[in-house]
């Protein structure tokens, strides 16, 4: 399924597909943009790209 649409709200952040349905959640300092099949978050020091499942996929220093 892919990723749709991704939304911030506070320290969370809601992954959606693109029928409206949550397909997961991560917490994180930041939502730094999205794709079809991933999602970067600034969690503290560091970036992590997590796939539409929420599984981490990669990680940098910010």
């Amino acid at each position: 399924m892919a990723i749709g649409c991704v939304v911030q709200r506070g320290a969370m952040i809601y992954i959606y597909d693109e029928h409206g349905q949550q397909l997961g959640s991560q917490s994180g300092d930041a939502l730094l943009g999205y794709t079809q099949s991933s999602v970067s978050i600034r969690q503290g020091s560091m970036i992590r790209i997590f796939n539409e499942r929420g599984q981490q996929i990669g990680s940098q220093s910010a």
